[in-house]
């Protein structure tokens, strides 16, 4: 019988193919929250004093965040709010906002709900309706990262704090490479600088977890997440990347962690020779900082307009 390799409990919810490691709940749950902290201290993703906007969808990704994140708050090294974006995707992201108000509540933290329909007079389904060319990923990237910032300014925070986690990190670094965006690679990381006190600052604290870790993380905690996918995701290319991942993974279990470290490796020599600095002013229209007169948000909401 397969017994726990730290603690010799016999009862395993998981076998860690890439290190042949196997746990029982509690020391699984236990690892996790140690392995995710002690990330953020070495990467130095935290301060004490910080105010860390969590971007909640409600999601496995965002609850974990929100969980490991409330261990620091509730020990006053942090203070901490949320946002959940409601992006108009009818029939899914209704469950995610009912989901992330609940959490927000049990832990007693600031919490705002906003929507693509006030924000940009229409919803991502409507934009998905209409005739344009540009793929459903790439509007929604652009708008929640102009809400989280404009957010975060409104409330105060220091750190912005997404669900990003492995499998996502090493879908971009691949995504990236494949189309040839070297610009974008020189920014991917565990703390994403802003180049202006304009942006607020990104972490990723789940960055180096796998995404059926934190799926099992949340069951193991009993945290009631929403674990339906974006309708949309499927036809992105970002879906075929990260299938195409998932299948390496079967037969090559440390595949992802190669190729982030690898990554990590290449990213300070990419960076010297690739990274571009913009001088960032405010954009005319909406007033949110911007390297050109008019942001990408309010780009898309006039091509939206023209079509």
């Amino acid at each position: 019988m397969k017994t726990c390799t730290k603690c010799g409990a016999s009862e395993v919810i998981i076998e860690k193919k890439h290190s042949g490691q196997r746990f029982c709940q509690d020391c699984f749950i236990q690892g996790a929250q140690l392995k995710i902290l002690k990330d953020i201290r070495k990467y130095k993703l935290i301060e004490k004093g910080d105010k860390v906007l969590v971007a909640l969808s409600g999601g496995k990704d965002s609850v974990m965040v929100l969980d490991i994140l409330n261990s620091l708050y509730e020990r006053n090294i942090i203070d901490m709010a949320a946002v959940t974006i409601d992006e108009g995707i009818k029939g899914y992201r209704e469950d995610g906002v009912r989901i992330a108000r609940d959490h927000a509540r049990r832990l007693g933290i600031e919490h705002n709900v906003v929507t693509f329909k006030d924000s940009f007079d229409t919803t991502l389904d409507d934009i998905m309706a209409s005739s344009s060319e540009r793929g459903a990923c790439t509007y929604c990237g652009v708008f929640r990262r102009w809400i989280l910032n404009r957010e975060a300014r409104d409330m105060g925070a220091t750190k912005i704090a997404t669900g990003h986690n492995l499998d996502d990190e090493t879908q971009a670094i691949l995504m990236n490479y494949l189309e040839g965006n070297i610009e974008n690679l020189t920014r991917i990381g565990p703390k994403t600088s802003s180049r202006s006190e304009k942006f607020t600052v990104k972490i990723k604290p789940l960055r180096e977890i796998p995404e059926k870790e934190v799926a099992l993380y949340a069951l193991a905690r009993g945290l009631e997440v929403h674990f339906a996918g974006c309708p949309y995701a499927s036809d992105s290319f970002r879906g075929e990347v990260g299938q195409f991942i998932k299948q390496l993974s079967r037969n090559h279990p440390t595949i992802m962690y190669s190729t982030l470290r690898g990554f990590d490796k290449l990213k300070p020599v990419i960076k010297k020779e690739f990274a571009k600095e913009f001088d960032v002013g405010l954009c005319m229209q909406c007033g949110e900082p911007s390297a050109h007169e008019l942001c990408r948000a309010c780009t898309f909401c006039s091509e939206l307009d023209t079509e």
